[in-house]
């Protein structure tokens, strides 16, 4: 018989060689995988955006793993320090990819002090016949965002030449891959060289469907009228939906009334929605009023098809919600009964929520229209005020249409002085509408609104005040708005915690109106706890040239007030670790050192989000090795239940759907900002990005691309892919559907799943 005391003492002498065994297989690397405590420490570096000796360390690496992702860390963080060692890994570093990343992070600091390597590097390669295209393609694309970054500066130009003269290499090179023409193209874009419309057009026939839909797309951005012959015969016959979209929007940027016919014909008759939507929109940039009549038609079935559908809110909303502003423009001021009817119904079946067929039926039929119901929630307001806004662009013709302007700057002015005065603990839901009601109000342009406009900066509503410093900033300069602003901005840095909206937009428009009298209060901003403050703060003293006498004032009384101040002397902006006395979270590092491994440990693969939406579900396939802090993230804020119920608040075919915000008006958010983790996959179909609302501002807000969108490339956190299935449902989507629930499915290395 076996002795089980036996088996349990030597199970026990056991267990701690079993746990050494297991703790060194963990911190010895896979070959092409970083050291755990290595990933660690480029996380809490690029958290603090602090180009550190430590980081610097690792960029002299001998394993070419850990100097590629030191390399895109120093990009990430963007301080012009790292510049010069960047430039000579660029030159020099023995593994190609690690050059390729120093493109890649020389890109994202946009500095026009590295244009002239860049130059050269072109140069060279053109000279050699482009014999490194992986590399190529990402000094072009450096070039491209350096050379847009910085339009003022006298190298910016010479830059965007050199990507024009790269550009004519590629055209003629037979080394050049699909990628390096991808690449190329969006540098185009960016950088807007003279040449640029040639080159791109140059493409149109290339036989990789991409590069031509990127081609079109670089033609429809720039407004070209290069390529019309070529652009038409893609609409028509081209097999693939986003080179036919792309056409269609190039077509119309082009104003190109020779394409009506063709883009009529798949405005209506095409069978991707991709394609229609940009056909219809082109239309509307023609003015075609020959298509008025077809495509009234053409709603007209989509309304029957909509009525018919068992959906609470049907796909065809998204086309309709299209065509009805290109319905406006083509059938203005006709008095077409037809149309008005076909958008009254709609209004009426979408409870007046959405602004579309309102103001286009008011283009069309001036007059607000009959048994309009009184508004019962923000959406309806906003969509009400929309309306009456539209008043501010009719130029009277008879006494009547002059008393219907009148009456509509009165009842917007009567409604903007209730949002000055409103209660948003009270009124919760409606104070959402004061945005769009300053908005519409400010459209009259009244002798009354800048003290409307100072009176909404008291308002205790973060976003009413942003609106407001908006609005101020594009009126004429006055001491009374200068002194309102600068009260404001003392106000909200002492009372502003959940969001910096507020904050950020009341410092802009300060800067605008008194860029030289508002001393303390910049330098008081340049001492709070946000980053994204301070940052702003900062860069508004060393704009007006007041930098170095703000450094030298006192030391505030903040807790981080030593930090503070090194931070400023060494000219190095760096992000604190949150403290609970801080009272906001905005702007600040709440990663604890649990989050850093759990983050740095998950693998792509091991993780999805699976999303349920009143449409249907799909999943999303996450990517925590490009973006680890993103993704873990997502995952808590999944866990909460916080994205429970959610109404998806922005659909743009062809473009992206978006969610992630609890209000509901695009401006929500958890309470906290992450940072940026920018990285080099591409916006193609069914990527999942960050929103932002500025460098390092995303919270909870998501989205999804239709279709590719090379323009964000390198400028939002890419974290996950959904694939075509799934991109069924998401292309189903529209505006007011809901995110019923996400849940993550995550397995561990020992194959456990976790949801």
């Amino acid at each position: 018989m076996i002795n089980k005391h036996f088996i349990t003492k030597n199970i026990l002498l056991k267990i701690p060689v079993f746990f050494c065994l297991l703790f060194c297989i963990e911190c010895i690397p896979v070959s092409g995988q970083l050291p755990l405590a290595v990933s660690v420490d480029i996380l809490q570096a690029e958290d603090e955006r602090y180009f550190s000796p430590k980081l610097a360390l690792l960029l002299k690496n001998d394993d070419p793993s850990i100097r590629k992702r030191a390399v895109l860390a120093a990009g990430r963080i963007g301080d012009v320090a790292a510049l010069n060692v960047l430039e000579q890994m660029l030159r020099v570093d023995k593994d190609e990819s690690v050059r390729e990343m120093a493109a890649f992070a020389i890109g994202e600091i946009e500095s026009i002090k590295s244009a002239e390597i860049l130059m050269d590097l072109l140069r060279r390669q053109m000279a050699e016949g482009i014999t490194q295209p992986s590399l190529c393609g990402r000094i072009v694309e450096a070039a491209g965002k350096i050379a847009a970054a910085n339009p003022k500066e006298k190298n910016a130009a010479d830059l965007a030449n050199s990507v024009a003269e790269f550009g004519n290499a590629v055209i003629a090179s037979k080394t050049a891959d699909r990628d390096l023409i991808l690449l190329t193209l969006t540098a185009l874009l960016r950088s807007k060289p003279p040449e640029a419309e040639n080159i791109a057009s140059a493409f149109l026939a290339h036989p990789e469907p991409r590069v031509r839909a990127d081609a079109a797309n670089v033609l429809a951005r720039l407004r070209s009228k290069k390529g019309i012959t070529q652009l038409i015969k893609l609409l028509e016959t081209d097999t693939e939906a986003i080179v036919r979209a792309n056409a269609a929007r190039a077509l119309g940027a082009a104003g190109e009334k020779a394409a009506e016919m063709y883009l009529l014909e798949a405005a209506t008759n095409d069978t991707d929605l991709r394609v229609r939507v940009s056909a219809i929109r082109s239309l509307g940039l023609l003015n075609s009023s020959a298509a008025a009549q077809r495509l009234l038609e053409h709603a007209e079935k989509l309304l029957v098809s909509m009525k018919e559908s068992k959906e609470r809110l049907p796909a065809e909303r998204n086309e309709l919600l299209e065509i009805f502003p290109v319905l406006g423009k083509l059938f203005y001021n006709s008095k077409n009964e037809r149309a008005a009817v076909l958008l009254e119904e709609f209004a009426r079946l979408d409870n007046f929520e959405n602004p579309e067929p309102l103001v286009a039926r008011i283009r069309i039929i001036r007059g607000r229209g009959t048994g309009y119901p009184e508004p019962k929630n923000w959406r309806q307001v906003a969509s009400m005020v929309t309306l009456i806004g539209e008043f501010s662009t009719i130029e009277p013709v008879d006494e009547e249409d002059a008393k219907r302007k009148a009456l509509a700057s009165d009842q917007l002015r009567n409604l903007a002085r209730a949002v000055a005065e409103s209660d948003p603990q009270k009124d919760v839901d409606s104070i959402k509408a004061g945005p769009e009601i300053l908005r519409a109000f400010a459209r009259f342009n009244t002798t009354d609104l800048p003290e409307i406009l100072r009176l909404c900066l008291k308002n205790k509503d973060i976003f009413v005040r942003a609106t407001a410093a908006d609005l101020l900033a594009d009126l004429p300069a006055s001491q009374e708005t200068a002194s309102a602003l600068r009260d404001a901005v003392s106000r909200a840095l002492k009372s502003d915690y959940d969001y910096n909206d507020a904050q950020l937009a009341l410092l802009d428009a300060l800067h605008k109106t008194d860029p030289n009298g508002s001393f303390d209060v910049f330098c008081a901003a340049s001492n709070s706890v946000d980053y994204l403050v301070r940052k702003k703060a900062i860069e508004i003293l060393s704009d007006s040239g007041n930098k170095e006498s703000c450094l030298n004032s006192p030391k505030p009384s903040s807790g981080n007030s030593e930090m503070l101040e090194v931070s400023k002397l060494s000219g190095k902006l760096r992000v604190f670790k949150y403290k609970p006395g801080n009272k906001t979270k905005q702007g600040q590092i709440l990663n604890l050192q649990a989050d850093y491994y759990r983050a740095a440990r998950r693998k792509n693969g091991t993780v999805r989000a699976e999303v349920l939406t009143e449409k249907g579900t799909f999943f999303i396939d996450l990517f925590p090795e490009e973006a680890p802090l993103t993704v873990e993230n997502l995952i808590k804020l999944a866990r909460r239940g916080y994205f429970n119920g959610v109404e998806v608040h922005r659909v743009v075919p062809n473009f992206v759907m978006q969610d992630g915000d609890p209000r509901g008006d695009g401006n929500g958010g958890p309470g906290w900002s992450i940072r940026c983790e920018i990285n080099t996959l591409p916006y193609e179909r069914g990527i999942v990005g960050m929103a932002l609302s500025g460098k390092d501002t995303g919270g909870s807000q998501w989205f999804v691309t239709h279709s590719p969108q090379p323009h964000l490339d390198g400028g939002y956190t890419v974290f996950g892919r959904i694939d075509e299935a799934g991109m069924k449902i998401v292309d189903s989507i529209v505006r007011g559907d809901k995110i019923l629930k996400i849940i993550i499915h995550e397995k561990f290395a020992s194959g456990r799943l976790k949801k």
